[in-house]
């Protein structure tokens, strides 16, 4: 299946990053990888996707944010999801990519998978090619625990790896500052770091099998910022402030500036603040920026991938 490569065609598809208001990770299983109960919320950064017909696959990227760490080889998750589509419904042409970054690179957030869910949609489009949100979504979850839920958007618990996602009932929007930072953290090595803490103190996680904590759920049930505030919790945040001592002073400050409650947002380092509003959260992200930081006042939820 291809189309005349002069056809008209310039898919925009706009995906949301995302914060982890709450990650329990439970014991690491015989293969080395961990069982998780999170909640997720997309919050109003973006990545922007064009998706259009080209002789070969080809992808350039931009940004409002620093892109010179962004892989532009197959091993970029945007380039591999439009594969999946072209590979899934029998696509010989090639495509051209082009993204435009608003979620910063390398901070936790989940930029390169909400890429390639605006990928997948765009491709699907481009190319007609007839698969549906569940066929996306097990496309998605071959490329990351991230991935679906950048399809789905709003409020969602993960469990299994992340990737198994029920929408979360929620009321209104709540007001958030993120910090990013450009020293990312590996994701591996803060699960190790997590690991290792656990055998030399002999903490032992909450629950063989994670959960969510229920005082999570009834804060976004009822929109009250305050119960949320005291209730998110991440656990790899020890692991992450162990290898960068920073955060933990990043997140005191954010509390003494009037935070309802600040964490580490998944592997790091990214940190997210809760506000109490809107206005609150733009002199929260003043202050926090004073300093030199990149501070960004955004909400959430906001929906997932979509067509422009």
């Amino acid at each position: 299946m291809s189309l005349p490569l002069d056809t008209p065609r310039r898919v925009h598809v706009r995906a949301p990053g995302k914060i982890n208001l709450f990650f329990e990770v439970g014991p690491a299983g015989e293969d080395g990888y961990h069982d998780v109960a999170s909640v997720y919320q997309a919050v109003s950064l973006f990545e922007d996707v064009w998706a259009s017909h080209d002789v070969t696959t080809s992808l350039s990227v931009t940004g409002d944010v620093d892109v010179s760490g962004v892989p532009l080889d197959e091993s970029n998750l945007a380039v591999r999801a439009a594969r999946l589509v072209t590979d899934a419904v029998g696509w010989e042409g090639g495509i051209r990519l082009e993204i435009h970054k608003g979620v910063p690179v390398a901070g936790g957030m989940g930029g390169g998978s909400a890429d390639a869910a605006a990928a997948l949609v765009a491709v699907n489009e481009l190319i007609d090619g007839g698969l549906g949100s569940s066929d996306l979504h097990s496309l998605g979850a071959q490329l990351g625990a991230d991935v679906p839920f950048a399809l789905l958007g709003g409020t969602a618990v993960g469990t299994g790896r992340g990737d198994e996602l029920a929408p979360a009932l929620g009321r209104g929007s709540f007001a958030w500052v993120l910090v990013a930072d450009g020293g990312g953290l590996s994701t591996p090595e803060v699960y190790g770091t997590l690991d290792r803490l656990r055998a030399e103190a002999d903490i032992a996680p909450d629950r063989a099998t994670p959960s969510v904590d229920p005082a999570v759920l009834r804060a976004l049930r009822s929109g009250d910022a305050a119960a949320l505030g005291e209730a998110i919790r991440n656990d790899l945040q020890l692991a992450a402030v162990q290898l960068r001592p920073d955060l933990a002073v990043l997140i005191d400050e954010g509390l003494s500036a009037g935070a309802l409650g600040g964490i580490v947002s998944g592997s790091g380092p990214t940190t997210a603040f809760l506000a109490e509003g809107a206005e609150h959260a733009r002199e929260l992200a003043e202050r926090l920026a004073s300093s030199g930081r990149q501070a960004h006042a955004v909400s959430g939820p906001v929906g997932g991938a979509r067509l422009l």
